[in-house]
């Protein structure tokens, strides 16, 4: 497949961690922003938002139980 170049201005802090996101996952910066704009555009990222707030609705009652015993441990330990 033809590449094209890209030209695109962005925050120096912006530019620095894609820079280091592409080398932790040892990919050029091209081919990490292509990446990101595939997994963008096949919905890939919505999906992985809509599976997480899924996980947290279905288990909310645990994490509420969790929180409560750990306010009324720190409240014994106030005593």
């Amino acid at each position: 497949m033809a590449k094209t170049q890209l030209g695109a201005r962005v925050d120096q802090d912006v530019a620095d961690l894609a820079k280091q996101r592409a080398a932790d996952l040892g990919l050029s910066v091209g081919d990490y922003l292509a990446r990101l704009v595939q997994e963008d555009a096949s919905g890939l990222r919505a999906r992985a938002v809509g599976a997480a707030a899924g996980f947290l609705a279905d288990h909310q009652a645990v994490f509420d139980e969790a929180e409560q015993a750990q306010q009324a441990s720190r409240g014994a330990h106030a005593a």
